[in-house]
Parts: C-alpha cells; sequence; structure tokens
C-alpha cells in the first residue's frame, strides 16, 4: 500500500491511507474540490464509494487492491497490476450501469441462498480471527440446507442459490464467469435447485420485486448484509461514470 500511495501521490493524486474504522464514503462526501473519487480495494469496497461519485456527479476510479476484484476484471484491468490503475485519472470517461437492492447500490450482483449463507458464515468465523475461516465455512456450507423459498414479480422462486446481477455473467462450473458487457442495461437474476450451471433458470428485467421471509442473509458484491423484505432490486443504465487507463 505505501508504494501504491507513493506512486498516487506523485502523479498529483490526494491520497488519504485508510485506517482501521475509518469510513471511506463518509471521507469522500467532505473532500472539496475533487474531479474525480477513486479507490483502491477490493470489490466490497468499491460500491460505497461508487455511491458517493454519483452523488456528487463525479467520475469514479477502481484500483485493484484486495479481494476478488471481479469488477476490475470486468472494467477490462490487469487486476494483479494496480499501479497501472493510476492512470486512469488522467483517461477519457465512460458511462456504465449499477444495480440498486432496496436503496444500496451494487456494482457486481446481490447472492442469496448458499453463497450468501457461506459469506455470513466465513464473516463470523473472521470476527473471532478464526485462521481456517475460510476453509470451514466452505465445509459446512456445501449447499443451501433448505430451499430458498422467495416471490419474484409475484412468481414463487425456490433455489439453493439465487443470484441477482448487474448485466450478464457467463457461467461457468463452481464459479462465474466474466461479463463482457456493463452497459446492457438489464438485470439478470440466475436461480438453482443444484450447483451445476445445467440447474441455472434465468430471467432479464430491469426491476425486480423481490418478498419472502422478512429478514434474509444476502451478500452485495460479496459483502455480507440482511435485507428486508420486501424489496426491489432495480438497474440505472448509465448512472455511473467511470475512468479506467487505455489499456483497461
Amino acid at each position: 500500500m505505501d508504494e501504491l500511495a507513493a506512486a498516487a501521490r506523485e502523479r498529483g493524486i490526494d491520497v488519504h491511507v485508510l485506517r482501521e474504522g475509518d469510513d471511506p464514503a463518509a471521507l469522500m462526501r467532505t473532500r472539496p474540490g475533487a474531479d474525480a473519487l477513486g479507490i483502491a480495494g477490493g470489490d466490497g469496497s468499491l460500491a460505497p464509494a461508487a455511491q458517493v461519485a454519483i452523488e456528487r456527479e463525479l467520475p469514479f476510479v477502481c484500483v485493484p487492491f484486495g479481494t476478488r476484484n471481479h469488477f476490475a476484471r470486468d472494467l477490462g484491468l490487469d487486476r494483479a497490476d494496480p499501479l497501472a490503475a493510476l492512470a486512469a485519472f488522467s483517461a477519457e470517461e465512460r458511462r456504465i450501469d449499477v444495480g440498486r437492492v432496496g436503496e444500496r447500490l451494487f456494482l457486481n450482483n446481490v447472492s442469496l441462498g448458499a453463497y450468501a449463507s457461506l459469506v455470513h458464515r466465513r464473516e463470523a468465523h473472521r470476527r473471532r480471527r478464526d485462521a481456517l475461516a475460510g476453509i470451514r465455512a466452505l465445509l459446512r456450507t456445501p449447499a443451501h440446507p433448505h430451499p430458498l423459498k422467495l416471490r419474484v414479480d409475484g412468481k414463487p422462486v425456490s433455489a439453493r442459490v439465487v443470484l441477482i446481477a448487474n448485466n450478464a455473467y457467463e457461467l461457468r462450473l463452481f464459479d462465474l464467469g466474466a461479463r463482457p458487457n456493463l452497459t446492457e442495461g438489464r438485470l439478470h437474476l440466475y436461480s438453482a435447485g443444484g450447483l451445476l450451471p445445467t440447474d441455472w433458470d434465468e430471467r432479464v428485467g430491469q426491476v425486480f420485486e423481490l418478498d419472502g421471509p422478512p429478514a434474509l442473509q444476502a451478500a452485495i458484491d460479496g459483502e455480507p448484509v440482511e435485507l428486508q423484505l420486501p424489496l426491489l432490486c432495480r438497474l440505472e443504465p448509465r448512472a455511473l461514470r467511470v475512468l479506467v487507463s487505455p489499456s483497461g
């Protein structure tokens, strides 16, 4: 991080290195005179910062630094080279879609069911400083023990995994592939009774109405949250201005 911060300052970028307990979104809201807002982090840290960029009508820069970095991948960035992403601060902008579940913004997806349960278990272990958190969570959650029962636009859905994506994914065995298009303008709701791609059902739209248990464990861009149903999940076409380096 020190090397990245130094390289950013050399480019004339105003840098704030986050410490434990800092709220990056709150800091960004009070940063005067900015021409763009960026954050170096993994997928879970990006959406709150992107929300502030939308509020302030400023372009957003993603610097991959942390875990997963699926959003950086889908932007075409080299996830192994955060220094190269700094060139985006002087790049041309483009607009991409974002999703919202309730009022919370997401850049990648909202997951319910088996994967969301895994994320919540992993977070609980992390808080207890369990070094084997990821392995134990995975072993304890091979699939959601009971099908998740929801209503999507009034129609019943029973599935072990539900994924609501900001634009379409290339589904792969046991993993999500890339999103080839971030301006398609549609949400894709994938539901599966099992864990194989052949089990996936897909619905496409700009708005989904979700109803079911009053409190539901979910993961937004890989971060554990609890959703209060019913709520709307909607797409906002080209709502986020992004700066991407020429190589991205």
